[in-house]
């Protein structure tokens, strides 16, 4: 997702002079049921922007009628695009996650500037959520997606799509065709049972095969409209996607791949993807689209493969001079800047302050749909969130998420969005420390979520035997309790930290007020810049001499009594 225009890096090498930003957009993972440990399908979705308000959408299943129009809104700005025809029934939808269990997520690449400005009425955010009303399997989104581009031309830039049903998973990627030109140019590729792949604000889809309709998709022109540009030259066989339409640079390999490596590293560590694939240096060194997982990924690994900042890596972010003290893993844009006549970066990480929302889809074959599927959504930073189980089938959303409850200029405490980020902007202030206690509340949440969904589906699966309503009825009472106890928990731990914290103050778990000492490496930094100044000229007092103590007089020889029986050494278990 991108909320403004953004120029692409020229490809330079790492220390090369950098001359423009790039977008700091999303992140989406996907995951097979062959690669998760109870067969579902997994996508994931961190919506980063700085003016995005974080909410949980929920639309209806509707019927039209004939003639029925539906207005197109361009999801970034508001701006009214147009109108296009609506179909006589839609689907309800929850989020990013259908009640078929059809789950779509993005990252904006944008591609090529002469491919910018198309002529369409409809944005990436609207194909997203117009499909999903439409829609009932991957296959089929993509079809709506790219047939509503086809006829009512495209609106924005360069387009990563996930795409996901219970039993498959896609990676679409479109771009439209410049100013004042229609439609847009595509490939889709499905990705092999047992492999999960990702996408970060670059074009990843490389060759693919053209007579393998099962597993790849594409829009008749997408090789001919680039040799027409001059823009490729060699045999169809060998035509790349990403190559064409977004080559690979600096920026796009150290911000946007280096978050797929990420990804990829923790999941697969036996491939030793070394930094080579995320610095920069070296743009020619091109991870794989897809990568077959080390072990098979349960719901909570998908979660914590969301939650990350290059800890352990060249790239960790808490260990330069930029964390401060308590080693904060973050940086205030902008992401490049100079000083002193030379240039450098800010790394972007998977886990970044501007997140609106987050989820992790879990999408099931073996359940009906209402149960099967559940959005786990969560508001703000992906490390600092409290994903809440959204089932499919739900009729309506919690009003902490709801949209309508706040906005990204309107505080509210009824907002779970604007109550996050006072927990995780306190956070960010004494890091080491407060991250400590933010994650015992979200691991207390998130676990029993999880230790509860075995027994919350058996429910519903008997309710939704007797009528399928009754089961919907019930997963939204769920839901909106979960919604209700995950704000309630939040707010007061947003109350607890300020207290156990304030003006750089530790109380300990009995009140006690202590005075912590900041790191030594942190004084060392202190003293290395300013010490001249800082230096106390006070003595040091001389500790007092101890005084000499007398040895004790020896004690009376004790008389000599027989041995014990040895007795039989009791055996020691080894440790767990």
């Amino acid at each position: 997702m991108t909320r403004f225009p953004s120029t692409l890096f020229a490809a330079l090498p790492l220390t090369a002079v950098l001359v423009a930003p790039v977008a700091d957009a999303c992140t989406s993972m996907l995951v097979t049921k062959g690669a998760t440990s109870d067969g579902s399908t997994f996508i994931t979705y961190a919506a980063d922007a700085h003016e995005l308000y974080g909410e949980l959408y929920y639309t209806p299943a509707r019927r039209h009628a004939a003639g029925a129009m539906r207005d197109v809104v361009e999801w970034d700005t508001g701006k009214f695009l147009g109108r296009i025809q609506e179909l006589p029934a839609t689907y309800s939808v929850v989020g990013n996650m259908n009640e078929h269990q059809l789950s779509i997520s993005e990252s904006t690449f944008t591609g090529r500037k002469e491919l910018e400005g198309p002529a369409g009425l409809i944005d990436y955010g609207s194909l997203i959520y117009i499909a999903l009303e439409r829609a009932k399997t991957a296959r089929e989104a993509i079809q709506v997606m790219t047939g509503l581009v086809a006829e009512y031309g495209y609106a924005s830039t360069g387009e990563t799509f996930s795409i996901a049903d219970p039993k498959e998973a896609w990676i679409l990627e479109l771009i439209g065709k410049g100013e004042g030109q229609k439609g847009a140019v595509w490939v889709a590729r499905k990705l092999p049972d047992g492999f999960i792949s990702a996408h970060a604000n670059q074009s990843r889809i490389r060759q693919f095969p053209l007579n393998d309709p099962a597993t790849t998709l594409y829009s008749p022109d997408v090789i001919s409209f680039a040799r027409a540009k001059g823009w490729y030259t060699g045999a169809d066989k060998d035509f790349s996607f990403a190559d064409t339409y977004h080559p690979l640079d600096f920026g796009g390999q150290r911000f946007s791949e280096a978050r797929v490596w990420s990804i990829f590293r923790r999941a697969a560590p036996s491939l030793k993807l070394g930094i080579e694939f995320a610095d920069g240096a070296d743009p020619s060194k091109r991870l794989p689209l897809w990568v077959k997982p080390d072990k098979k990924v349960s719901v909570q690994d998908a979660m914590a493969l969301m939650r990350d900042h290059f800890e352990g890596t060249p790239l960790d972010m808490s260990k330069d001079v930029g964390a401060g003290p308590y080693a904060v893993p973050y940086r205030w844009r902008p992401m490049t800047w100079d000083v002193d006549g030379k240039s450098y970066v800010h790394e972007r990480a998977i886990s970044t302050q501007q997140t609106g929302f987050s989820f992790v889809a879990q999408m099931r074959s073996s359940l009906p749909d209402a149960i099967g599927g559940v959005l786990w959504f969560g508001v703000d930073d992906t490390f600092t969130t409290v994903y809440t189980p959204m089932y499919a089938g739900i009729r309506q959303a919690p009003k902490n998420f709801a949209q309508g409850v706040a906005s990204r200029g309107d505080f509210s405490w009824d907002s779970s969005f604007w109550v996050f980020n006072w927990v995780s902007n306190q956070a960010y202030g004494r890091w080491s420390d407060m991250i400590v206690d933010v994650q015992k509340a979200q691991g207390e949440l998130e676990g029993q979520f999880l230790a509860d969904q075995a027994n919350v589906e058996s429910i519903a699966q008997v309710l939704y035997k007797r009528t399928p309503e009754q089961a919907r009825q019930y997963l939204t009472e769920y839901s909106l309790q979960q919604g209700d106890k995950v704000h309630s928990r939040w707010r007061k731990l947003g109350e607890q930290l300020l207290v156990k914290y304030i003006d750089g103050n530790v109380r300990d778990a009995t009140g006690k007020v202590g005075h912590p000492r900041y790191p030594d490496a942190w004084y060392r930094r202190i003293a290395a810049d300013n010490g001249k100044m800082l230096e106390s000229h006070e003595k040091p007092e001389p500790k007092p001499q101890a005084e000499p103590v007398a040895a004790p007089a020896p004690a009376p020889a004790a008389p000599v009594q027989p041995a014990a029986p040895a007795q039989p050494k009791p055996t020691v278990a080894p440790a767990p």
